[in-house]
C-alpha cells in the first residue's frame, strides 16, 4: 500500500511541476479580429475600405458597417492564405508587383493617380501592398487549388456523351456568362460571399469594382460565385451555357451588342435602371454537330469541367483552411451585442 501512495504522489508532483502553457495575450484596444494570434485592426480595415468604389458614395451607416463587415472576412481568409504562404515558402518578385501596379494606373494621368490617392487618404505605398497581398494570396490558391485540377480524355467523353445535345447547334450560338448586379436588397443572398448591392450607388460601385478585379486577373468565374445576384446562374460562376443567334435577338439592344459585337474572352457592362450585367463571351460557335475531335470543342468542355472543379476545391479549401484556424472576429460580436448598432466604441474589442 505504501508503495502505491508513493507512485500516486510522485505523480501528484510532476503534474505540479509540469509548466502550464502561456494564456495568449488578451487583444489590443483597437482589434477588431484576431486569426491565429495576429490582429487584424480597425485601421486595417478602413483603410481597405477607402480602397473600395463604395467609400466614395453615400452610404448609410448601416450600409457602411455592412461593407465593413464583408471586408472584414475577407481580411481574415487573405490573413490565412499569406500565412500559409510563409509555410510554402512562396515568393512574390519585386518585378511581378511592379508589373501589376503599372497595369492598375494605365488608364490614368499620374496626375489623376495622385488626386485620387489623396480624396481616399491613401499613398502609393498602401496600394502597392494590397496589390502585394491579393497577387500573394492568389499564388497560394493556384498552387494548392488550380494546380491540382485534372482533366482527363475521359472526363471530356463523358461531358460530351451526357450533354450531346448541346454540341448539336441548329443555328449559331454564343457560350456566355453573366454577373447580375441589381439595386435592391435580395430575399436571399445567392452567392457566396452574401454580398448584395441595395441601392443604385451600391450596385453602381460594385460593378466598378468587380471590373477591377477582372482587369487584375481574378477570374470571372471567382467573381460570379461570389457577387453575382443571380440565383440561377452564380452558383455555377454564371455559366449561362450556349445561347443561340435567334434567342439573343430577342433580348434587350445593349444586352444583344454586347455579346454579338464582342470577340470571345472580352467583358462588357450592359446597365438599365440601376440595375448592372457583366457579360462575358466565353465562345462563338457555327452551327452543326460538334464532337470531342474538335479542338475547340475539346477545349471548351475542358475549360467548363475545370472551372466547375476549381470552385469547388476552392470553396472548399478555404473553408478547411478557416476551420483549422482559431478566428475570433470582434468587430462581428460588437455588432450582435449591439442589435446591429455599432457603439460609439467600436474600436474597443468585447472580451
Amino acid at each position: 500500500m505504501n508503495r502505491i501512495v508513493y507512485v500516486l504522489a510522485l505523480t501528484v508532483l510532476a503534474g505540479a511541476c509540469r509548466s502550464t502553457p502561456p494564456a495568449p495575450p488578451p487583444p489590443s484596444a483597437d482589434a477588431w479580429a484576431v486569426v491565429a494570434g495576429r490582429e487584424i485592426k480597425k485601421a486595417d480595415v478602413e483603410k481597405a475600405y477607402r480602397r473600395t468604389p463604395q467609400a466614395s458614395e453615400p452610404l448609410s451607416d448601416d450600409e457602411t458597417l455592412t461593407a465593413k463587415l464583408a471586408l472584414l472576412n475577407e481580411l481574415i481568409i487573405q490573413d490565412i492564405l499569406l500565412a500559409r504562404a510563409r509555410e510554402l515558402k512562396i515568393e512574390l518578385p519585386d518585378t511581378e508587383v511592379d508589373a501589376a501596379f503599372a497595369d492598375a494606373k494605365k488608364n490614368m494621368t499620374e496626375q489623376a493617380f495622385q488626386q485620387e490617392l489623396t480624396k481616399r487618404n491613401l499613398t502609393a505605398g498602401d496600394m502597392r501592398e494590397e496589390i502585394r497581398r491579393d497577387l500573394l494570396s492568389q499564388k497560394v490558391v493556384d498552387r494548392e487549388v488550380t494546380s491540382q485540377v485534372i482533366v482527363t480524355d475521359k472526363d471530356i467523353t463523358d461531358f460530351f456523351n451526357a450533354n450531346k445535345a448541346q454540341f448539336n447547334r441548329a443555328e449559331e450560338s454564343y457560350h456566355i456568362a453573366q454577373i447580375v448586379i441589381t439595386p435592391v436588397r435580395e430575399p436571399q443572398p445567392a452567392n457566396r460571399s452574401g454580398d448584395d448591392a441595395a441601392t443604385p450607388q451600391e450596385a453602381a460601385a460594385k460593378a466598378q469594382m468587380l471590373m477591377e478585379r477582372l482587369k487584375s486577373g481574378v477570374a470571372f468565374g471567382d467573381l460570379a460565385a461570389d457577387f453575382s445576384e443571380d440565383a440561377r446562374t452564380a452558383p455555377r460562376g454564371g455559366d449561362l451555357g450556349w445561347v443561340p443567334v435567334s434567342a439573343l435577338q430577342q433580348t434587350p439592344p445593349a444586352l444583344r451588342d454586347a455579346v454579338l459585337k464582342t470577340t470571345p474572352g472580352s467583358v462588357r457592362i450592359v446597365s438599365n435602371g440601376g440595375a448592372h450585367t457583366l457579360v462575358l463571351v466565353v465562345a462563338h460557335d457555327t452551327a452543326g454537330q460538334k464532337d470531342p475531335s474538335m479542338p475547340a470543342v475539346k477545349e471548351g468542355i475542358s475549360s467548363t469541367i475545370k472551372g466547375r472543379r476549381d470552385q469547388l476545391l476552392r470553396a472548399a479549401y478555404l473553408a478547411s483552411l478557416r476551420n483549422d484556424t482559431v478566428v475570433v472576429n470582434y468587430l462581428a460580436k460588437r455588432v450582435v451585442e449591439s442589435k446591429g448598432k455599432m457603439p460609439a466604441a467600436a474600436s474597443a474589442p468585447a472580451k
